[in-house]
């Protein structure tokens, strides 16, 4: 795995976002892209291959018995400036599509506390995902304890980011997700693509 850098300059990130601000409209449900065939999993591929930046996350099913391993990852996002691809985890033609983008060392994954994503890609699919950039981590600004994607909505956009623990704790490993599992997933990653260009805008001015 290689990690990306960011530029110094970063601007100063708010402690928090508040209840006042507007909410942040999140990717139309048209512009998600769950994948279920072959075919769309290559008419995917053709897409994410030519992208330079990707905003990337994946679920897991939750385990809720003490000392119960997660057997995730579930499911793998990847979002473009215009649309985000859900990869239900599980299927030869989604294990082959997302090695090629994960392990492409041209297009830079961005997304907000991967760690653990990172290795349960490793460990349950043998994927070394390469030229990465944890927005958690980099958008510290020298401050001790990371930057949630709800503080980087209210820092760049001045807009509440509304995170559904309802939704982030139901079954990811379902056959059919439902429109607000699928809406959920695809804002995660494609939320953490939009805060990436935000930042690169105010530091290349």
């Amino acid at each position: 795995m290689t990690l990306q850098r960011l530029p110094s300059g970063d601007k100063t990130i708010a402690k928090g976002p508040t209840p006042e601000l507007p909410p942040y409209n999140g990717i139309a449900l048209a512009d998600v892209h769950l994948i279920a065939t072959e075919q769309q999993a290559e008419q995917a591929l053709a897409v994410l291959l030519r992208a330079d930046v990707l905003g990337f996350d994946t679920e897991s099913k939750p385990t809720f018995v003490k000392g119960e391993q997660s057997r995730g990852p579930h499911l793998i996002q990847l979002a473009t400036d215009d649309a985000a691809y859900l990869f239900p985890v599980g299927s030869d033609f989604n294990q082959k599509a997302a090695e090629a983008v994960l392990g492409a060392t041209h297009i830079l994954k961005v997304g907000f506390g991967l760690s653990d994503d990172l290795k349960r890609l490793r460990g349950k699919m043998g994927i070394d995902t390469q030229n990465v950039l944890d927005l958690s981590v980099a958008l510290r600004n020298g401050r001790h304890n990371d930057i949630g994607a709800k503080t980087a909505v209210a820092q760049f956009f001045g807009m509440h980011l509304q995170k559904s623990k309802k939704t982030s704790t139901t079954n990811w490993a379902v056959p059919q997700l439902t429109e607000r599992q699928m809406l959920y997933a695809a804002d995660d990653a494609h939320v953490a693509l939009r805060i990436y260009r935000k930042w690169r805008e105010q530091n290349t001015r």
